[in-house]
C-alpha cells in the first residue's frame, strides 16, 4: 500500500505512542529498495535518490553562467529558468528525484590516429531512445509494485539539472570539467532521472575527489574550461560540432584535434576514467561500416549513405549538412583531393 494509517500503541500506563512515523519509514525503505533493485536489473550502474526541492546553491551559479553568455547560441538554455531550479514545477507534487547512471564506455576507442573522431557516446543507437525505454520500464515497475505514482522520465531532455541532482543523490561528484564523476567508473555514462510524487529514502552527497588535478583544464585545446567547475559552453568543441548552426569561427581553426561530432578530450585525460568498464548494451555497439570509416570516406560520404548508416544514431540530430560542415572545417578541400582512399560504400 502507498499510505499508512495513523495508529496508537498503548503502554501499561495508558500512554499512547504514535507509530505512523515508524510505519512510513519502513514503507519508504521498502519502496526505495524496490526501485534501486529494479534499476540495477534493467542495466543501470548506479541509482541514487534526492529530495525534490528548489536548488538554492545552483541558482546564483546558473544566473552568472547565463550572464557571461557561456550558453553561446544555445538560447533554449535561457528558457524556463525557474523550472530548471525547481522540479516541482515540472512535475506537480514532486517529492523525489531518482538519478541513474547508464554506462556507454566502448570496448574499442574508434578515435585512432589521424582519422576523424566521433564522441564515444554516439557510436551506437541514440541514447535518448535506448535509455528512455529503460526508464519507462522502471516507471512502469514503480506503478505496478507501488501503486498510482505520478511522475515523468527524463534523459537529457527538458529543463532538468541532471548533474546537480546526481550529485545530491550521492552517485558522483561534479568534476572540474563540469561532468559528473564516479569513483568506480569515471564519467563515460549517461544520466537519467525519474521525478516522482512519492516520498522515498534520500541519499547523501559524496566529497569531491578531483583534488589538485587540472588534467582536463590543461588538455582542452579551445580553453573552454574557464575556471575549475565552470565550462564556457560557447568555446567547447562539442558546441561547435553539434549545437552551433552557423559557420564555425575561423579563430578555432586547427584546434579540434579531428573531432567532427562531440569531443572526449577532457574525459580521456581524466585519471578517474582509468576505472571505466566496457558497457554491456548491444545497442551501443558501432556498426562494422562505422568502425572502418576513414577520413576520406567521411569527406566523400553522401546524404543517402549517411542516413542509412546513422539512421538510429545521435548523429542524425546534427544532420548531414552540419556533419559535412565539420568535416570540411577540419579536413579542407585541398587535403581531400590529395587523399586517394575510396569513398564509403554500404
Amino acid at each position: 500500500m502507498k499510505y499508512g494509517l495513523r495508529e496508537k500503541n498503548w503502554d501499561s500506563n495508558g500512554n499512547g505512542t504514535d507509530v505512523l512515523h515508524s510505519q512510513s519509514s519502513m514503507l519508504r525503505q521498502r519502496q526505495t529498495a524496490l526501485i534501486k533493485s529494479k534499476a540495477l536489473e534493467l542495466g543501470f550502474s548506479f541509482c541514487g535518490i534526492s529530495k525534490a526541492e528548489f536548488l538554492n546553491d545552483e541558482a546564483p551559479h546558473l544566473e552568472e553562467w547565463l550572464k557571461r553568455n557561456y550558453q553561446g547560441k544555445m538560447s533554449y538554455l535561457e528558457n524556463h529558468f525557474d523550472k530548471r531550479l525547481d522540479p516541482r514545477l515540472l512535475v506537480p507534487g514532486a517529492k523525489s528525484i531518482v538519478s541513474l547512471i547508464y554506462n556507454y564506455y566502448p570496448e574499442k576507442d574508434l578515435g585512432r590516429g589521424n582519422d576523424l573522431k566521433v564522441s564515444k557516446y554516439a557510436y551506437g543507437e541514440d541514447y535518448h531512445v535506448v535509455v528512455k525505454e529503460k526508464l519507462n520500464e522502471l516507471m512502469q515497475s514503480v506503478r505496478d509494485n507501488i501503486g498510482d505514482v505520478g511522475g515523468r522520465a527524463f534523459v537529457d531532455s527538458a529543463p532538468v539539472m541532471e548533474r546537480a541532482w546526481a550529485k545530491r543523490s550521492g552517485i558522483g561528484w561534479i568534476g572540474k570539467n563540469s561532468l559528473l564523476l564516479n569513483r568506480e567508473m569515471g564519467s563515460f555514462f549517461f544520466l537519467a532521472e525519474l521525478i516522482l510524487d512519492l516520498d522515498l529514502e534520500y541519499d547523501t552527497g559524496i566529497k569531491d575527489y578531483c583534488g589538485s588535478c587540472t588534467a582536463c583544464m590543461d588538455a582542452c585545446p579551445t580553453e573552454a574550461i574557464a575556471e575549475p567547475y565552470v565550462v564556457d559552453g560557447s568555446k567547447c568543441i562539442s558546441y561547435f560540432t553539434i549545437e552551433l548552426k552557423d559557420e564555425i569561427p575561423t579563430d578555432v581553426k586547427g584546434k579540434f584535434d579531428n573531432w567532427i561530432f562531440g569531443c572526449d578530450i577532457c574525459q580521456d585525460v581524466c585519471p578517474w576514467n582509468s576505472f571505466s568498464k566496457h558497457h554491456s548494451e548491444e545497442r551501443f555497439e558501432p556498426s562494422p561500416e562505422f568502425q572502418e570509416m576513414t577520413k576520406q570516406q567521411w569527406v566523400e560520404i553522401t546524404e543517402d549513405v549517411f542516413k542509412t548508416m546513422f539512421k538510429k544514431s545521435a548523429l542524425q540530430r546534427t544532420k548531414f549538412s552540419r556533419i559535412k560542415r565539420n568535416v570540411s572545417f577540419i579536413v579542407g578541400d585541398s587535403h581531400a583531393k590529395q587523399n586517394g582512399d575510396d569513398a564509403v560504400s554500404i
